[in-house]
C-alpha cells in the first residue's frame, strides 16, 4: 500500500516537472522569433497544452516564466560550452557553435535591451558569463601586467563576440568556415601583437 501511494506520488511529482520543462521550452521558441515583451501566457500555454492557470501556479507571473526560461537557456549554454583552456582552436569552434545554434535569437534579445530591463538584465549577465569564458580559455596566453590584460580580454572578447560573428555570417553572408578562419586571424593577430602576451 505505501509503495503504491509513493509510486504515484513520484509519478505526480515526474508529471509536474515534465509540464514545468514543456512551459519554458515553449516560451524559449516564442523568445526565438518574438520580442520577450510580444510573447503572451494564452500562446505559451497553448504551444504548452497547459492552461493559463497553470501557467502562472508553476512561474507565479509573467515576468517569472521569462526569467526562468532565460535562466534555462542559460544552464543549457553553460553545459555546451566547454573552456578548453589554451586551446584557442577549440575554444573559437565551441563559441562558434553556440551562436550557429542560438545567434539569431540572442541577436533579437539583444535589439531588446534598451527598452526591456529584464532583457537588459539577461544580457548584462550573458556579457558577464562571456568575459568569464574569455579569461579562463586564454588565461595561459594573457600578460601578467593587470592593465594589459584586460586590454587583451577586452579586444579577445570582441573578437569572439555574437556581434562579429554576425558582422561575418549575417552582414557579410559568408559560410561558417570562412567566417570562423576570420575569427581565428583575428584572434592571432591580437596574441601575437599584445606585449607581455604569454602566448
Amino acid at each position: 500500500m505505501k509503495s503504491n501511494r509513493s509510486y504515484r506520488m513520484k509519478a505526480r511529482a515526474e508529471a509536474a516537472e515534465q509540464t514545468r520543462l514543456d512551459i519554458l521550452a515553449a516560451t524559449a521558441e516564442f523568445a526565438v522569433v518574438k520580442r520577450l515583451v510580444d510573447i503572451s501566457l494564452g500562446e505559451v500555454a497553448t504551444a504548452a497544452g497547459v492552461s493559463v492557470q497553470t501557467v502562472l501556479r508553476k512561474f507565479g507571473s509573467r515576468a517569472g516564466l521569462i526569467e526562468a526560461a532565460i535562466g534555462r537557456v542559460a544552464l543549457e549554454v553553460d553545459k555546451e560550452r566547454p573552456v578548453p583552456v589554451g586551446d584557442t582552436a577549440a575554444a573559437l569552434e565551441v563559441v562558434v557553435d553556440e551562436y550557429e545554434r542560438r545567434g539569431d535569437s540572442l541577436i533579437l534579445l539583444l535589439a531588446q535591451e534598451n527598452y526591456d530591463p529584464q532583457v537588459h538584465r539577461i544580457t548584462e549577465r550573458d556579457r558577464r558569463m562571456h568575459r568569464t569564458w574569455v579569461e579562463t580559455v586564454f588565461a595561459p596566453c594573457l600578460p601578467s601586467s593587470a592593465e594589459a590584460r584586460d586590454e587583451l580580454v577586452d579586444l579577445l572578447e570582441i573578437a569572439t563576440d555574437i556581434l562579429t560573428w554576425r558582422q561575418l555570417r549575417r552582414c557579410r553572408a559568408l559560410d561558417r568556415p570562412t567566417a570562423t578562419r576570420r575569427m581565428r586571424t583575428l584572434i592571432s593577430a591580437l596574441l601575437e601583437s599584445s606585449p607581455g602576451s604569454r602566448s
